[in-house]
This record gives C-alpha cells, sequence and structure tokens, in this order.
C-alpha cells in the first residue's frame, strides 16, 4: 500500500472525526440558541436532497431496533444511479464492484451471502456473472444489486437488528427494497427523463432514459403507476493479471541452468511455501470491453375502496443484457508443468524478502488469447398483498408472490494462440504497481505465432444458473389498548436453484493452422495502457485471435465433431450441475409495547420465530469408482427469539438496546453432494459442496445513542457484539490428482494428467468466533451559519469491525489452522458528503474508503492469504432547477479512476491491479 493510499485514508478518516466534531459543536449551539424541545422539532418546509435525508431519519427516529434508511429525493428520482452506491453511504455498509460499479454489499464486516434482500416485502436473490477478478458467476445467496435501475425505486431500509415479525436468514441485515406506488403521491403524475454517460477510458458515450407515470382514480380509490428505464454501458477494464504467485518449486520447477545472483538452484526451486522464492505463475496484461444494456419496469396497482382495506399489487421486470470481449497477453508456461516451467532458464534475476521481483528468462511459453462472453440476468417479481382492519384494534394481511432471476451465458468462449520456448522474455514489478514486461520480440506479428492441436486451445463454455422463490404469508396484529399491540403470522417460503453447463469434450483438440490460416483469423488488439502509467517498453498492442473469422473458418459453434458440447456424460461440464430446493415454514409472535419508568417513555418489541426447514440438493459425485448423480435430504428446526427496546430519554435522545438470536443458512452452490473437476490452461483445481453444512448461528447485542438536537440533525453511535457459533469456510489444500480417489477418465481430454498437482478446496463448518465493532454517524446542515453558508450540510459516518477467526489448513487429522480476520471484513469504513442546496441549485461530493479485506484464508499456491487492497472512492452530483419542472443534472463517479488492487501473500504480492475508467452523466428531467 502507498503512502499516498494511506495518507488519503487518513483524511477520509479525519474528515469524519472532523464532522462529527463540527455536529457536536454546533448541535450545542443549537441547544443554546433554542432551548425549548418544541423548538427542536418545528416544520421546516425542505426539497430535494436535505428532504430525503429528513424523512429517512424519521424513519430510523420512530422504529424501535437499528435501522437505517435512504429515500429518494423526488419520484424517480434516487440518490445514486446505482442501488449498491446509496446502500455504501450507509454506516456499516461496503460495497463491492465489477465494472466500475456496486454490485454486492457487506454489512458490519458480514459478506452479501449473510445479508437478505426482501423487495416490496418478497424475498428475492439476483444473479449476474463477472470475469474471475469481480467474483465470477453469483452461484450464492448474495444479492448482486448492478442488475437494478435505481429509478424504480423509492427507498431502501437497512434492518441492523431482529425482530419476530422479519423472517430470518439474515446475520449482517435485511434491506428493504420498495418500488414506488401511486398512492405514495396522490396527485397525477408524469416524469421524463433523458442523458448521456460517457466513460474516459473507453471514450463512449451511451444513452439513459427513464420515464414515471402515475395517478388515481374514483377518489383516490384506485392508484396506478408505471415506471421504466433503460441504460446502456461502454467501458473498458484494463491492467495486469498475474494468477497468484507460486513457489518456484511448483509445476515441477525451473530448469536446472537457472541462475539468480546469491541463490542456488536448490533454493530456487525450493517447494516450501514457508521459506521458498515465489515467482508470478502467469504474469499477464488483459483488456476487457464490455458493453451492457439495463432495461427495467416496475408496476404498481392500489386499491382501496374503504378506510379500512388496502390491497396491493406490484410487479417488477429487470433485463441485463451484456457482453464482454477480451484480449489478454501472458506466460502461460510459468506455471506449465512438464513442457513448460521445466524448460525456462532464468538468465537473471532479483529476489526481495521471498519474491522473485524481477527476471529475464529463456524458453518461455507465452499465450495470445481472445475471449467472448454474452452475459444476460432476467428478473421477474409479482407480489400481491392485502390488509384489512376489522375495527379500531384487529388488522389482519396476507402476501404472497413469486421471484425468478435466471442467468443465461449462451456464449463463453476463448480461443488461443501459442509462441513455445521464447527467449528473451523479461518481467520487473519493481517499478511500479503495474508490472514491466518485456517479451523481446513483435507481438503483432502473425508469424510469431501458432494455432497447434493439442497445445491452443478453443473453450466453449455456456453456463445457466436459476434462482426462484415462492412465498406466502398471512398474520393479525391486535391492539390490547394502547400501550400493547400482539402480533403473529405463519410464512412460508420456497427457494429453487438450478445450474448447468456445456463443454466440449477435450478443449485442447483443435486444428492446426497454417501461418496463412492464423493470419486469416487474427487481428491486432491496441490501445492498451491508457492512464495505467505502463513502465517504459511494455506492449501496447499485439496480435490475438479473431473469433468471428474463426468460427467462420471452422464452424466452432456447429456443435458438431470436436465442436459439439456435452453435458453431464463430459468430465468438466458435469461440475456446473447444481440443485437445490429449500423450503421454509415460520410462525412468530410478537408483543409491541410502550411503558413509562421513571419519568421516560419506552417502546420496543420482543418475539420469537420458529421455524422448520426441508432441504433437498443434487450434484455430481465420484461414487465406487465412478462418476453418479447423488441427491441429499435433511430438515432442521430453528428458535429465534428477540428483544428490541427504545427509550425516549428526552425530545431529542434516544437510546436503544436489542438482543436476538439469528442464523445465516449456507450459501446455495456450497449445498450441492458433487464435485467439479476444472482444467484451465495451466490452472488445476478440483472444488467440492458440501450438503451437510450447518447454519451460522449468531447472538447479538446492539447499544445505540442517537442525538436529534434540531431539525436535520442527527448524531449518533451504535456498538454491536455477535457471538458466531461457527462460520462456513473453504478447506484448500494442494493434492497430486492420483490421490483424490478420481478416476482418471474426469480429466482424459485435458492437458492435465494423474501426477500433477490439483488445488483442492471444500467447505466445512468451521470454529466461530466473536465479530464486535462500532458505528459512528453525524448527520449536519448548516443552517445556523450567515448567508449562503447556510445551504452548507455534512455527512459523515465510521465503521470499525474487528474478528477473527480459525481457518483450517488440511482435510487431514489434527490438521493445523490458521487464525486471521473474517473473509470480506474491512476493519475500517468512512463516508462524507458536503453538499449545498438552494431551491435552484444542488451540488454535493462524496468520497467512500473502505479498508483491505480478505478473500481466501489459506491463499492458493502456497499463499498465506489473498486478498483485496483498500479503496477510496469519489463521486460528485450537481443539478440546476431551470424551471420549477425542469432540472439539469451533472453526476461523475470514480473521478479519481480507483483501481481493482488484488494480492496474494503477506508481502502483498499483486495478483490483479485494473482500472474502469471515469463515468460521467449529463441528464434532463422534466416532471409535467
Amino acid at each position: 500500500m502507498t503512502n499516498n493510499r494511506e495518507r488519503a485514508a487518513r483524511a477520509v478518516l479525519a474528515l469524519s472525526a472532523s464532522t462529527l466534531a463540527l455536529g457536536l459543536a454546533t448541535a450545542a449551539a443549537a441547544q443554546t440558541a433554542a432551548p425549548k424541545a418544541e423548538d427542536t422539532v418545528e416544520a421546516v418546509v425542505v426539497t430535494g436532497f436535505r428532504a430525503s435525508l429528513q424523512s429517512a431519519m424519521n424513519l430510523k427516529r420512530n422504529e424501535s431496533g437499528v435501522v437505517d434508511a435512504i429515500k429518494a429525493e423526488d419520484i424517480a428520482q434516487f440518490p445514486d444511479l446505482n442501488l449498491a452506491e446509496s446502500l455504501q453511504r450507509i454506516p456499516g455498509v461496503s460495497i463491492s464492484r465489477i465494472n466500475g460499479e456496486g454490485r454486492q454489499i457487506t454489512v458490519r464486516g458480514l459478506g452479501s451471502e449473510y445479508t437478505r434482500v426482501r423487495i416490496n416485502g418478497m424475498e428475492a436473490i439476483s444473479t449476474t456473472g463477472g470475469t474471475a477478478n469481480s467474483g465470477g458467476t453469483n452461484r450464492g445467496r448474495g444479492f448482486d444489486f448492478n442488475v437494478f435501475a435505481s429509478d424504480l425505486f423509492n427507498s431502501i431500509a437497512v434492518r441492523k437488528t431482529a425482530s419476530a415479525d422479519v423472517e430470518e436468514g439474515s446475520l449482517g441485515a435485511t434491506v428493504d427494497l420498495n418500488t414506488s406506488r401511486a398512492f405514495d403521491s396522490r396527485k397525477p403524475q408524469l416524469v421524463l427523463s433523458a442523458g448521456a454517460s460517457y466513460n474516459d477510458l473507453s471514450e463512449k458515450t451511451t444513452p439513459r432514459l427513464s420515464a414515471l407515470a402515475s395517478r388515481t382514480f374514483f377518489d383516490g380509490k384506485l392508484g396506478m403507476l408505471l415506471s421504466a428505464a433503460y441504460e446502456e454501458r461502454h467501458l473498458k477494464e484494463e491492467g495486469a493479471n498475474i494468477t497468484r504467485w507460486a513457489v518456484g518449486g511448483s509445476n515441477g520447477g525451473f530448469n536446472a541452468a537457472s541462475t539468480v545472483p546469491g541463490y542456488t538452484i536448490a533454493q530456487i526451486n525450493s517447494t516450501n511455501a514457508a521459506t521458498g522464492i515465489f515467482a508470478p505463475r502467469i504474469p499477464a496484461y488483459v483488456s476487457y470491453d464490455i458493453k451492457n444494456r439495463r432495461t427495467g419496469l416496475a408496476g404498481s396497482i392500489q386499491f382501496k375502496p374503504d378506510s379500512d382495506t388496502e390491497i396491493n399489487l406490484d410487479m417488477l421486470y429487470a433485463y441485463l443484457a451484456g457482453v464482454r470481449k477480451e484480449a489478454q497477453l501472458q506466460a502461460i508456461g510459468l506455471s506449465r508443468a512438464t513442457t513448460g516451467k521445466p524448460e525456462t532458464i532464468i538468465r537473471d534475476g532479483v529476489v526481495v524478502g521471498n519474491d522473485l521481483v524481477y527476471a529475464r528468462m529463456d524458453n518461455v511459453d507465452l499465450r495470445t488469447q481472445s475471449a467472448y462472453d454474452e452475459l444476460n440476468t432476467e428478473f421477474k417479481q409479482t407480489t400481491l398483498s392485502a390488509k384489512r382492519h376489522f375495527g379500531s384494534r384487529l388488522e389482519v394481511g396476507a402476501l404472497m408472490g413469486f421471484a425468478d432471476s435466471t442467468f443465461t451465458q449462451p456464449k463463453s468462449t476463448i480461443i488461443t494462440f501459442d509462441r513455445a520456448n521464447s527467449q528473451n522474455y523479461s518481467y520487473d514489478f519493481r517499478k511500479g504497481r503495474a508490472p514491466q514486461i518485456l517479451l523481446g520480440f513483435d507481438p503483432t506479428d502473425p508469424a510469431n505465432w501458432s494455432a497447434i492441436n493439442g497445445t491452443s486451445e478453443v473453450r466453449i463454455r455456456p453456463t445457466f444458473v436459476e434462482n426462484q422463490f415462492s412465498t406466502a404469508k398471512v398474520y393479525g396484529e391486535w391492539e390490547a389498548n394502547a400501550n400493547l399491540k400482539l402480533k403473529g403470522g405463519v410464512d412460508w417460503r420456497k427457494f429453487e436453484y438450478d445450474s448447468y453447463g456445456l463443454y466440449r469434450t477435450s478443449e485442447t483438440v483443435s486444428q492446426t493452422l497454417t501461418p496463412a490460416q492464423l493470419a486469416s483469423v487474427s487481428k491486432v488488439f491496441s490501445g492498451f495502457g491508457k492512464n495505467l502509467n505502463l513502465p517504459t517498453g511494455n506492449a501496447t498492442a499485439w496480435l490475438v485471435p479473431d473469433i468471428d473469422k474463426y468460427d467462420a473458418l471452422l464452424n466452432i459453434y456447429s456443435n458438431t465433431g470436436i465442436y459439439a458440447l456435452t453435458g453431464t456424460n463430459n468430465s468438466s461440464a458435469r461440475g456446473q450441475y447444481g440443485a437445490v430446493e429449500e423450503q421454509d415454514t415460520g410462525l412468530y409472535v410478537q408483543a409491541d409495547y410502550r411503558f413509562e419508568a421513571f419519568g421516560v417513555p419506552f417502546r420496543g418489541d420482543a418475539g420469537v420465530r420458529r421455524v422448520h426447514t426441508r432441504q433437498q440438493s443434487a450434484g455430481y459425485a465420484a461414487v465406487g469408482g465412478s462418476v453418479q448423480r447423488v441427491e441429499v435430504k435433511r430438515d432442521y428446526d430453528l428458535t429465534l427469539p428477540s428483544f428490541n427496546l427504545a427509550a425516549d430519554v428526552t425530545d431529542t435522545f434516544v437510546a436503544r438496546f436489542s438482543a436476538a438470536k439469528t442464523i445465516a443458512r449456507p450459501g446455495i452452490g456450497s449445498l450441492s453432494p458433487g464435485g467439479d473437476v476444472a482444467v484451465q490452461g495451466a490452472n488445476r483445481s478440483f472444488s467440492s459442496g458440501n450438503p451437510y453444512l450447518n447454519p451460522t448461528h449468531s447472538k447479538n447485542i446492539d447499544v445505540s445513542l442517537e442525538w436529534y438536537p434540531r431539525t436535520g440533525a442527527m448524531i449518533a453511535a451504535g456498538f454491536f457484539y455477535k457471538k458466531i457459533d461457527t462460520f462456513v469456510a473453504t478447506q484448500s489444500e494442494q493434492r497430486v490428482y492420483n490421490t483424490l480417489g478420481l478416476p482418471d477418465s474426469l480429466i482424459a481430454g485435458t492437458s492435465a494428467t494423474p501426477d500433477m498437482v490439483f488445488q483442492v478446496s471444500k467447505p466445512v463448518n468451521t470454529k466461530g468466533g466473536n465479530l464486535k465493532g462500532f458505528e459512528l454517524n453525524v448527520q449536519q446542515p448548516l443552517t445556523f451559519l450567515p448567508g449562503w453558508l447556510s445551504h452548507f450540510g455534512v455527512i459523515a459516518n465510521y465503521t470499525y469491525v474487528a474478528s477473527k477467526i480459525e481457518y483450517p489448513t488440511s482435510s487431514a487429522a489434527g490438521a493445523p489452522v490458521v487464525i486471521n480476520d473474517l473473509i470480506g471484513l474491512s476493519k475500517n469504513a468512512a463516508n462524507a458528503t458536503l453538499y449545498y442546496e438552494t431551491p435552484t441549485w444542488s451540488v454535493r461530493g462524496s468520497l467512500a474508503y473502505r479498508a483491505g479485506y480478505l478473500t481466501q484464508v489459506p491463499g492458493s499456491d502456497g499463499n498465506t492469504v489473498q486478498g483485496t487492497n483498500e479503496t477510496l472512492n469519489v463521486d460528485m452530483q450537481a443539478s440546476w432547477n431551470i424551471r420549477e419542472n425542469l432540472k439539469l443534472t451533472v453526476e461523475g463517479v470514480n473521478l479519481t479512476d480507483e483501481f481493482n488492487d488484488q494480492y496474494v501473500g503477506d508481502s502483498n504480492r499483486l495478483n490483479v491491479y485494473t482500472h474502469s475508467g471515469r463515468q460521467f452523466i449529463v441528464g434532463l428531467r422534466y416532471n409535467f
């Protein structure tokens, strides 16, 4: 991590602390100037960003538990263009990104697998695909927020504490997304907006459109709303992709003639991960060209025939269509056994610590590859809810709904050209985070590359993942008196997951091309390295396969002959198959209460939830030396008590205490009884699921103190503690294939042999641990300042989280464990926003800091860990109300062009270093 990065992180934390101090000082001044309680809650008419902050603050203040919210500034106008980007402004919430925009969230150090998302009161999962560097295809319970246009939504609430009337399944938080409804605004609405988005790395401009129409009929008894949004994005992601580091002795070690000053060949080729010398496995540069089209539709019909009855029908549709093209230039031979690494001779090198940071080599196998992927997500949800009051004390209600998220990758193709035993190749990691890679030849000349049967690859791997949710719920609420309300209900949820893929029988079987043929099916990729600060001499252009021309010549999509695709009878594709069905039936009772003690009014709830889960999973596994479809069924019961108490200590001060037992079920992809043998170039792995994984149980304590000194102002501190009984960790080790008990037929037709080392992984329940931390949150409009300065305001929050857990290192009995931070946990996170708002102008700038976090423990290939370094994102928004109903907006996202910086090992060895540029959006919004 650089000194500049550390200074930037300290700046964000200092700004958060300064804002907190400023909030305390100004709030104190406000209290002095206006001691009367009624003056602090006087009605102030505000609009826009300040109005959304005030509305969200009111929701937080009135809840019994710990809830944070985000409200739309106006109908069809959310504060951020991406829902995850908005969520990261909430204390305790951090996000992971894909293609420069938010994809998933982490809440209080617990990743997306531990967070439930409900849309209009119904649980849902949204899944997308991505590069391996951004999480790949989502086969878990995590929710991908990048599927949806934010204009379709009216509010987000993040429930960090549990109550019995909210379904179980979350350790981090339950996130409620709500689309707009006609009764949100009783007056007729027609909103149109149009804009354009520009990415400075791709240098492409794309359109953005949205519309909303809403109206009530029959004296307000019937309301209808329809909204639509369409957006295109065209961007690039470029940088270095090293695919981890490994000790010199791995994959057969370097050639015995290798020389590194000061080291013997035995030291160079040591296989001891503790003392050996680590070298990059596949030094490479990569460029992704990404085009996305995001379409969204939301509709709502509300019917209120009388004051006691309300019926709501909500519908949501989203379609994310993406095309990703890849150009990559890599030293594949450094991780290839037999004919790769053992033939490579190190002529010179420099070791820093235990890392071979510079090397000049001969006999290096190089590869250039093109990839083409189509990635489509279709999401559909329909929810019907109704409630009826019987008299003034009894209310009954029901909800039913269905949601479907289908991810399809109908085309996923990689074609490679190769260059064996290239001379005078060198890499150098001493010249900056992006390494210098010198090839020693012209990589744009077709004569310098070959396509050879048995070495070059043609991978065709279509993939499909579907998630379905069905929900039914009935409940009743009886107000016994002014201080007690009794609640009870029954809910049923059915979740279905299905995943499959198709592969070629052998991806290294292809036609050997003549030099003329290779030249005819290739093209030069150029323009690489913009804003990457590449060291001098790096290639910015190289030859790549032209997939369209290759197909035209060889008909690779014909699904015949050597290009035929197979499913469960193919050892590689078989691992993509998995099916899970989960049914949860819950029953809850809860009492909402109010009372006064010692002159202080209290309010809260206490309840218990009882749940029965029936789970069935299926996959393909090795049984008695052959591979068979295996099904596993299991049942378990859960009892989950919860308690929330809020004390309105004064008119401006609220104290909260919450205690609950919560659970999170294991990730869907982890429950398959099957296994996946994967051979991709020099990467060889065997991963299996575990249908007997237990849910993660947690006992939670939350304490929150909140001060609301004046309208629009809040200073809050929250403390949380979770005693977690078990985590699901990935048990990872290196094993020779012929020791796994798997038939050799599973790797027939691949480049792997039974005597090669595979990375073997399996999810297991491990010993739990304690998670603890605190949140600080301040919102302060600077209305006490004179003149134009009174239009400023600040928002800042800071979160600290700590948790240490045990990670297994091997499946062997008595194997040692590693104690390290929880995967995905950033110890420090901070956000700060400075805004200026008048009836005509609105400007705000935001900083979002997330400390580094681990992604795998232990790491692969002998590395102690794998992780992602800290990030600091800077965004800006401005708007001008040209007329009362016409607004011009300008937005800048990722203004510092933050890099995705991933590492392996304790020495911060570079693994991934890519960026996707800055995004600028200009738009007009007209409200009729």
